[in-house]
């Protein structure tokens, strides 16, 4: 309440200032994703006019394939509301998994959001376009039967059928997954010990690795071709996991370790006079306490391994690249307007598990922020 007031006790333009300058960063930040996401659902007449409003209306694409009608965009608000009710009543559709203050665990978290997400999608892909054409079928001369925008899908259709773009998510989701896996579990076991048995040699070599993370990632993927092609992992996923995992498991093991720092070491000491053994006060002790800084530290795995191109593309090809690699392989072999509307609509593709992760682990991330930088 202190800061809060502190705050309030602001000049108005201080506050006025803070207020415009956040929401001028926050519309350059978000001005290139959105409009990259307005040009994917454009024919390339539209997407490459002059006319800015033509771009966002789309003329000659309503014209030519149609789009959204007023009965779409009203019952795809309705399904947004009925989505954002569910996510609101979460505390009460899922109070099994809540603990005493009616927090939901990272369990309960997961599938509240995977359920905002399916009522979300069951309603816009399936219930909006049926009611929207029974309606406008009914209504045919009405004002809100015609297509309002212009918007077709037709260059994700082509990314994700026809290109098969979807073999690049699998790919991309066994990388990461094998990353994360890795880097948590021998970050949290490495990062106990260096919070609770601290020495001076481990200090040291944790200050080399983080040295190595430091190197550029062509010299430490040139070090790695010998044994690679030696033991046939040259071009398998399993060989990017590898290297990501030592580039990122320094910087892993010191993030985790000053979380396990800020966790009392009497809690697992505890645990242990009441006859746990060192592992199971581990697990069953600290790591729930850990849950925010161990899914902070994941999500920077994740991102690192996700958001990689330069390991994939050294050691990997074809149909075994991942997602950001094989986009820039839509940039280099674009000879069309629509080729370009199709790398942009991969572009656009790979945000959406970015936004998901985000948004489903927000409470966890910052909680994880906090406790990382609060010694506790």
């Amino acid at each position: 309440m202190k800061a809060r007031s502190t705050l309030h006790r602001l000049p108005a333009v201080w506050r006025t200032s803070s207020s415009l300058l956040v929401a001028f960063w926050i519309v350059v930040a978000l001005f290139p994703i959105a409009w990259l996401v307005v040009m994917s659902v454009k024919l390339p007449i539209d997407a490459f006019a002059p006319n800015v409003l033509d771009v966002l209306r789309g003329p000659d694409t309503r014209a030519r394939v149609g789009g959204p009608s007023g009965y779409d965009l009203l019952l795809a608000g309705a399904s947004l509301g009925l989505a954002v009710t569910v996510h609101r009543l979460r505390r009460t559709l899922f109070a099994p998994f809540a603990d005493t203050v009616g927090e939901l665990n990272v369990g309960g978290t997961i599938l509240s959001y995977l359920t905002t997400a399916l009522t979300l999608g069951v309603t816009t892909l399936v219930l909006t376009p049926w009611l929207g054409s029974a309606l406008e079928a009914a209504t045919p001369d009405g004002p809100l039967a015609h297509p309002l925008l212009g918007a077709t899908l037709q260059h994700f259709r082509a990314v994700w059928i026809d290109n098969a773009f979807h073999v690049h998510l699998r790919n991309s989701l066994y990388v990461t997954g094998g990353v994360v896996t890795i880097s948590l579990t021998i970050g949290a076991l490495a990062g106990y010990g260096l919070a609770r048995k601290g020495s001076r040699i481990a200090f040291w070599i944790l200050i080399a690795a983080l040295v190595f993370r430091a190197l550029p990632h062509s010299t430490l993927v040139t070090g790695y071709l010998p044994p690679f092609i030696e033991f046939g992992l040259y071009g398998r996923q399993i060989a990017v996991i590898i290297v990501l995992v030592a580039i990122n498991q320094p910087f892993t093991i010191w993030m985790l370790r000053s979380f396990f720092a800020n966790v009392p070491a009497t809690l697992d000491e505890a645990a242990m006079v009441d006859g746990a053994t060192r592992l199971q006060a581990f697990w069953h002790v600290v790591m729930p306490v850990m849950w925010p800084g161990v899914i902070t530290t994941g999500l920077f795995s994740f991102m690192l391994a996700y958001n990689d191109y330069l390991v994939a593309a050294l050691l990997l090809d074809g149909r075994d690249q991942t997602m950001v690699p094989a986009i820039m392989q839509y940039f280099n072999r674009e000879t069309t307007l629509g080729d370009q509307l199709e790398a942009i609509a991969a572009a656009v593709s790979i945000t959406g598990p970015l936004f998901l992760i985000v948004l489903v682990f927000q409470r966890q991330i910052v909680s994880g922020l906090t406790q990382g930088a609060v010694k506790g």
